[in-house]
């Protein structure tokens, strides 16, 4: 029987509702990993770090699929929850349309500007050719890449995350298929990734588009609307934590790629980027999670049912540090099974990344809590305090922890930033959560 976002939320119904949401985070984590052990493994080391060089300028340009479609899923839920369903598809229509036209401008510009903007982030004589062709890649795909990480948030609304996962599975089935293809029989090398991914992205973006133009069981359908730039500016400032957050990782992905150039060569920028891809997978959990309860936070503020608002953010809470116990302990005991699963072929290299990983992992412990806090808000459609929290743990803490550690720990002192950091978060988390217990009366 499907659940209703207007429901009563047990532990057993919170957590068969975001389930969906949860492996498909976990699963579009997974298809990434393979591209990178496709290429790392057969195209070589040095198109590996080229992908890790450029992909966060790539993600800064994509995440404006993030900030529309986790804010816009703030606005509609609450707008549904106040009872104002034809309202709530306008808003929908209105934001798929706009999402439509800026990825399109940023896909042109993005490909006139990705040498300059790899030369800018260091790329070397070695790196420049796989860089600009990956990034060129990707980006003539943009429109596909914002709408599958838009639909991701708008599908939860919709009352449908089971449709969410069966389009990731196929998405990622598709990716690591061509992957295979490309690179493996065909030999095409780092085009033949970009390509891989891009086609999936297709799938995953275009298969909700022509399920929302056509008349479907959800609540929500693609129709005509006008722009309305006061619920525009409310989805900006909505999803602004989340438009922050990939800013900021982004540049903080390429602050961590400099020190490391600095203090270990680019195998240290490989280690990072695998620890980027075995990241994907724990904090895809919480990303998932958050993602997932977002819209059901939205509908219950919108209706004002504060109990339900207690309920949620208490059995949440439990949730995520029991999920981040388990998160913690898998990562520190399949250290090196992950890693050799990228570098098995360098002991040294694979000795670094294995060390590095455990290092991290320890910030698996915190994350989640930072990352749900900083969603919590987000449904709450308060932007500002949601985009703070996200603005102090993913870049101010980062950016300080990562300029100072080295300078006493070394290369360590690289790996070990990230707890501080989220340590640093947790605080902040904690403190806006106290102040607004009354406001929104969730405690």
């Amino acid at each position: 029987m499907k659940i209703q976002l207007s429901e009563h939320f047990t532990y057993k119904k919170l957590i068969k509702f975001t389930i969906p949401t949860i492996i498909m985070m976990i699963f579009t984590s997974i298809y990434g990993i393979v591209d990178g052990i496709f290429v790392s493994n057969i195209v070589g080391s040095d198109a590996f770090a080229a992908i890790n060089l450029i992909m966060p300028a790539l993600m800064i340009i994509g995440s404006v699929g993030f900030m529309i479609g986790t804010g816009g899923s703030a606005l509609i839920s609450k707008t549904i929850g106040e009872g104002k369903k034809e309202k709530a598809n306008e808003y929908f229509s209105m934001l798929i349309a706009l999402l439509i036209i800026v990825s399109i401008i940023f896909s042109v510009i993005g490909v006139i500007l990705i040498r300059p903007i790899s030369s800018l982030l260091g790329a070397d004589e070695a790196m420049m050719e796989y860089c600009v062709t990956y990034g060129r890649t990707i980006l003539i795909f943009l429109v596909a890449f914002v709408l599958q990480n838009c639909f991701q948030s708008f599908l939860i609304v919709a009352e449908k995350p089971t449709f969410g996962l069966i389009i990731s599975v196929i998405a990622g089935l598709l990716n690591m298929l061509l992957d295979f293809l490309f690179i493996y029989v065909f030999k095409m090398g780092i085009f033949g990734a970009a390509a891989a991914t891009g086609i999936s992205q297709l799938v995953g973006g275009i298969i909700p588009l022509i399920y929302f133009m056509r008349d479907n069981s959800s609540t929500l359908r693609l129709k005509k609307a006008k722009f309305e730039w006061k619920a525009i500016l409310k989805t900006c400032t909505n999803g602004s934590s989340e438009m922050l957050t990939n800013l900021s990782l982004s540049l903080v992905n390429m602050l961590y790629n400099m020190q490391l150039m600095k203090y270990a060569g680019s195998n240290g920028v490989v280690a990072y980027g695998i620890i980027m891809y075995v990241g994907f997978i724990f904090i895809g959990t919480y990303l998932g999670y958050s993602i997932g309860t977002a819209p059901i936070i939205g509908y219950h503020y919108g209706a004002g049912n504060t109990d339900e608002l207690k309920s949620l953010l208490k059995k949440s809470l439990k949730l995520i540090a029991v999920t981040s116990i388990v998160l913690t302990g898998l990562a520190e005991i399949l250290s090196k099974v992950l890693a050799s699963i990228f570098v098995n072929y360098d002991v040294m290299l694979l000795e670094m990344t294995t060390r590095a990983i455990r290092i991290f992992a320890i910030s698996y412990l915190l994350s989640g809590f930072n990352i749900f806090s900083s969603s919590f808000f987000t449904a709450l459609n308060n932007g500002p305090v949601s985009a703070v929290i996200s603005f102090m743990r993913t870049l101010v803490f980062q950016v300080a922890t990562i300029l100072i550690l080295p300078l006493i720990w070394g290369i360590d002192g690289v790996w070990v930033a990230i707890i501080f950091a989220e340590a640093f978060g947790l605080i902040v988390s904690m403190v806006f959560l106290k102040i607004n217990k009354k406001k929104y009366q969730y405690a």
